[in-house]
């Protein structure tokens, strides 16, 4: 049974890593680290 408390937040992990390098990858392109081209 503990493997149906893990899943929510395993999941709640996920979509903060998801946020994390969404907002990562948007701070390079506007600094300019990275083309924006690069990103679909």
């Amino acid at each position: 049974m503990p493997d149906q408390q893990d899943t929510p937040r395993r999941a709640l992990n996920e979509d903060w890593l998801a946020v994390v390098v969404g907002l990562t990858l948007l701070a390079l392109v506007l600094v300019g680290a990275i083309p924006g081209s690069v990103i679909p």
